[in-house]
């Protein structure tokens, strides 16, 4: 597995393992031994995890993941492993947020995943008509400089709200980004001002919670209510991209690649935007280690000019995604923005 460094004192696995799939609030668990697949998932070389305040459990398990890898490997493997967390402050605090509620939270992400200081944390969201975002993350800087955060990034500000930080003297290292073969909106603004900032960008969504992957090749364009919230969102963003029978192209041209690299089509499409500029890593979620191999793959497939002609052939007639990063969720009002939820970061206040 590949490594990057984000910072001369940072480095981080090209492929990290999201742990949203892993709340108690997402499902029930298909692995027996989560921390195990931790565990297996770092000796092979994804030693990255990525979490958040909000995923219920998750930061609390990576916690005894930690202590177990410890015992197992010792303290120099351990050192490897980078924990990605998330700020997520409740809409309902943004108006009277303090920087003693910021503290707090991160407190608790610290006592949770048994750190001494949290690798990174990621401000993850803000509704932009209430003022303090700035000032909330000047706070946050002020708990990197105190010791209890080791580099700062954020997660779906869209780029002139990164800009305006960076501006204030806020050292973003990273900003996390929804970005796949379906939306390409951090390719508009928010590639290019990443990289004049040193910003690298982490993508999740590669693989649109599974649309883009075999099991939905030449499957009938689903009616009616889908599983889970994920697979609803994504399906809007399919409807926006162009519907379902362009999908369906695409799955096939990605079908036709994987089969010459012999990898599966959710492969294709993360590995396709880890080639993106300002792309530092994809995550990817997985709720156990039965698809730890083609995890790995991502990283290891090169796709050649004729690989990303056969994809271009097909997303030139796709309709771009409106707006900046982000924001169509950011509507409430919207269908993007009307099925998100706001008010998770139980506790806290």
């Amino acid at each position: 597995m590949p490594r990057i460094r984000l910072a001369p004192d940072y480095e981080i696995s090209r492929v990290i393992r999201g742990g949203w799939q892993l709340a108690s609030g997402h499902g029930r668990l298909t692995s027996e031994d989560p921390i195990g697949d931790m565990i297996a998932f770092a000796d092979a070389g994804i030693t990255t995890f990525d979490c958040a305040d909000i995923y219920t459990g998750v930061e609390e398990l990576i916690g005894r993941f930690r202590t177990r890898y410890a015992d197992l490997r010792g303290r120099e493997a351990l050192g490897r492993v980078k924990v990605h967390t998330k700020f997520v402050p409740d809409l309902d605090v943004l108006p009277s947020i303090t920087k003693a509620y910021v503290e707090r939270v991160v407190d608790r992400s610290l006592i949770r995943l048994k750190l001494d200081r949290l690798d990174l944390v990621q401000f993850h969201w803000w509704d932009y008509s209430v003022q303090r975002w700035l000032e909330t993350a000047a706070w946050l800087d002020e708990l990197r400089r105190a010791g209890k955060i080791h580099k700062l990034g954020a997660t779906n500000f869209d780029s002139r709200h990164m800009v305006a930080m960076l501006g204030a003297g806020v050292p973003l290292t990273t900003m996390q980004v929804q970005y796949s073969l379906l939306d390409r909106r951090p390719e508009g603004r928010m590639a290019a001002a990443a990289s004049a900032n040193g910003v690298s960008l982490l993508c999740y969504g590669t693989v649109a919670g599974g649309f883009l992957g075999d099991a939905w090749l030449g499957q009938e364009e689903p009616t009616g209510a889908l599983a889970n919230r994920s697979l609803t969102k994504y399906r809007l963003i399919i409807d926006d991209f162009g519907g379902w029978a362009l999908l369906q192209e695409l799955l096939r041209a990605l079908r036709g690649i994987a089969d010459r690299h012999e990898v599966d089509i959710a492969t294709v499409a993360s590995s396709a935007m880890l080639g993106q500029p300002a792309v530092a890593a994809v995550i990817v979620g997985a709720r156990n280690r039965s698809h730890m191999a083609s995890n790995l793959a991502i990283a290891r497939v090169d796709l050649d000019a004729a690989d990303h002609a056969a994809i271009d052939r097909v997303l030139t007639r796709a309709r771009p995604l409106e707006g900046d990063v982000y924001e169509l969720e950011r509507d409430r009002a919207s269908p993007h923005g009307s099925i998100m939820m706001y008010n998770l970061n139980k506790g806290a206040a």
